[in-house]
C-alpha cells in the first residue's frame, strides 16, 4: 500500500470530524441536540472558542443546525442536496481574531510613531463611514476594511499590508460570514465604532502604547462579542 504524505489540519477541523463520527456512528441521532460548548469542550480536551468553530464549520457543511436560544442540532443528511465542504485551509474565525490581536496591536503602535496627516485623514474618513452606516441600519464592513487598511498603511511596510489584508480575505469566508450572521448586529457595531475610536485617538496623539492597549482590547471584545452562548443570541 502506498503511503500518502499527512496534511496538517487545524484543530476545529479534528473536532469537526470526530463529531461527525460520532453522528454517522448513530452516537447521535438525527434531530438530538449536541452537547453543550462547554461540555464539548471539556470531553474533547479542547477550548470553547475551537469547539464553536468545528460547529460552525459543520453547520455550513449542512450536518447540525443552530438553533438561536435553543442549541445545536443534527440534521438529516441528503445526498442529493449537500452543501460544499469548508475548504482546508480555511482560518478559524475566533482564531484569527486572536492572532489579529497579536499582530495588528503592534501595527497601531507602529502607526502611531509614523502616521502622517494623510494617514491620520484615511483613518478619520474610514470612522466616519462606519458611523454613516451604523446610523444607516447597515454593518459597517467596509468602512471597517478601510480603517484597519489605512493604520498598517501607515506603516509603510508591504509586508504586514498583506498580512492585514489576507486576514480581511478570510474574514469573508463562509465560516466568518456565518458566525457574524448570528453574532454581528448594528448594536454591537456601534460598540465597535467607539473601540475604534480609541485606537484613532491614540494614534492621533503618537501614543504608541495607549494604541497597542486599545486595540487589543477591540480585539479583546471582538472576540467575546463572537463568544456570546447561542441561548443568549435573540433568534430572528
Amino acid at each position: 500500500m502506498p503511503i500518502h504524505p499527512l496534511e496538517p489540519q487545524r484543530l476545529y477541523r479534528q473536532i469537526a470530524d470526530q463529531l461527525r463520527q460520532l453522528i454517522v456512528s448513530g452516537e447521535f441521532v438525527v434531530g438530538a441536540r449536541l452537547p453543550a460548548e462547554r461540555d464539548l469542550a471539556k470531553q474533547l480536551g479542547v477550548s470553547r472558542p475551537s469547539v464553536r468553530e468545528a460547529l460552525i464549520a459543520m453547520e455550513v457543511e449542512g450536518w447540525v443546525e443552530v438553533r438561536t436560544g435553543s442549541g445545536v442540532y443534527v440534521l438529516e443528511r441528503n445526498s442529493t442536496d449537500r452543501p460544499g465542504a469548508v475548504a482546508p485551509t480555511e482560518w478559524g474565525p475566533l482564531e484569527l481574531i486572536r492572532a489579529r490581536r497579536v499582530v495588528e496591536g503592534e501595527i497601531a503602535a507602529l502607526a502611531a510613531v509614523q502616521a502622517k496627516r494623510k494617514d491620520l485623514n484615511a483613518i478619520e474618513l474610514a470612522l466616519q463611514a462606519m458611523r454613516t452606516d451604523a446610523n444607516a441600519g447597515r454593518l459597517p464592513l467596509e468602512g471597517d476594511r478601510a480603517f484597519h487598511t489605512a493604520i498598517v498603511q501607515a506603516c509603510g511596510n508591504v509586508v504586514l499590508t498583506e498580512t492585514v489584508q489576507s486576514f480581511w480575505d478570510s474574514r469573508r469566508g463562509p465560516l466568518f460570514t456565518r458566525l457574524g450572521g448570528y453574532f454581528e448586529t448594528v448594536d454591537s457595531w456601534r460598540a465597535a465604532i467607539d473601540e475604534h475610536e480609541a485606537v484613532l485617538l491614540a494614534i492621533r496623539a503618537h501614543d504608541a502604547s495607549a494604541a497597542r492597549t486599545a486595540m487589543q482590547t477591540h480585539m479583546d471584545n471582538s472576540h467575546a462579542r463572537f463568544s456570546v452562548s447561542w441561548r443568549k443570541v435573540k433568534a430572528t
